[in-house]
């Protein structure tokens, strides 16, 4: 008999919505035209005032200082739920602002650590109050609180609790071979145009490696930062551009479904295999094998080519890329060794520990 528990899910970032568990982003200035001198002169009327900028909405960027108390409640959470035979579950939480949140459920646990398919199962939504949220289904229904989801069947009935999780990739930290070249280690920016060192020794997205690199092994650790009223695009938007070319996509997709446009999609072109985003303000790392194509007498023969772990998990394995990504700083491909980009989306998105292995 399938189970169905109300605990989450997400289809598109902006709507609200949760995941059903089932266990098997001219102003005209007026002329005046010369009047002929014997007529009395046109009286012009006051420019409109223009409209106030609109304010932006928050962006955390040290989990320490979130004034915002549902930034406890987002997160990943794991657990076992009553079936027979007992079934592992995970679901993702997903903050929207004011009280309200989404999630993804994922039957056998969560993307990267056991969950059966790499989308999330059917959705649905939860709100704040009195410092629970309350996830309603036909015949279920599941209580977010203190950490973690309790869940319990129509009469009343638990069936199981999930707790919070904290996940760390396994490649945090990696430290550099010998042979590596160091990009970024805290020190300074001496390796970068445009590279900005924040007070904490992170380095701020917009900048630009002055050394060209050719084929390469790259390792690098990003953290988005925290926008619960941001949705899409403008929320956590960055991008690791090889050769300043093709675009690895770096954006909170956290809870999302994998897409070329989400987090660890080959921009455009290839979606991940799985989503492996972690929440927001929680570091996460990209170890990406990066082949550039071949060209001979101006002819390309062959594409570049990309493998990539997302947090130690394989998202893109061997993926060819016929074409230069959109947005990408360099227009034009010859197979000649390009700079590293660290995409400026307008989000502050900050990096750490970056380093290259070239190959030849």
């Amino acid at each position: 008999m399938n189970l169905l528990i109300h605990l989450g899910g997400v289809l598109t970032r902006g709507m609200a919505i949760w995941c059903l568990l089932v266990i098997g982003d001219f102003s005209v200035a007026q002329s005046a035209v010369a009047a002929p001198q014997t007529e009395a002169p046109v009286k012009q009327k006051p420019a409109a005032a223009k409209p106030a900028n609109k304010p932006r909405n928050p962006a955390y960027i040290d989990p320490a200082k979130v004034a915002d108390p549902d930034f406890a409640l987002q997160g990943e959470y794991s657990g076992t739920i009553k079936h027979d035979p007992p079934v592992k579950v995970g679901v993702q939480v997903v903050s929207l602002g004011k009280g309200k949140f989404q999630a993804a459920g994922y039957s056998g646990g969560l993307p990267g650590d056991g969950a059966k398919d790499a989308e999330p199962h059917r959705v649905s939504t939860g709100e704040l109050k009195d410092g629970a949220v309350r996830f309603d289904h036909d015949d279920s229904y599941a209580i977010l609180k203190d950490g973690q989801i309790s869940v319990f069947d129509s009469a009343g009935g638990k069936l199981g609790t999930l707790k919070k999780v904290e996940r760390t990739s396994p490649t945090m930290g990696a430290k550099p071979p010998a042979v590596a070249v160091v990009l970024f280690d805290g020190k300074d920016v001496a390796a970068w145009k445009d590279g900005k060192i924040t007070d904490d020794g992170l380095l701020a997205d917009g900048a630009t490696s002055k050394k060209l690199f050719g084929k390469q092994k790259l390792h690098l650790e990003f953290r988005l930062p925290y926008q619960p009223l941001d949705a899409l695009q403008g929320r956590g938007n960055s991008g690791v551009y090889l050769q300043s070319r093709y675009e690895v996509q770096v954006l909170d997709s956290f809870g999302q479904k994998p897409q070329s446009k989400e987090c660890g999609g080959v921009y455009g072109i290839q979606a991940p295999l799985v989503n492996m985003c972690y929440p927001p303000l929680v570091w996460q790392t990209y170890d990406i094998d990066y082949t550039p194509p071949e060209f001979k007498d101006g002819v390309k023969l062959h594409n570049a080519r990309i493998t990539v772990h997302h947090n130690g998990v394989l998202i893109q394995k061997d993926v060819e890329i016929p074409r230069i990504t959109q947005s990408a700083p360099v227009k034009f491909d010859d197979g000649k060794p390009g700079p590293l980009y660290l995409q400026d989306h307008g989000n502050p998105v900050r990096y750490r520990n970056i380093w290259i292995v070239e190959s030849e």
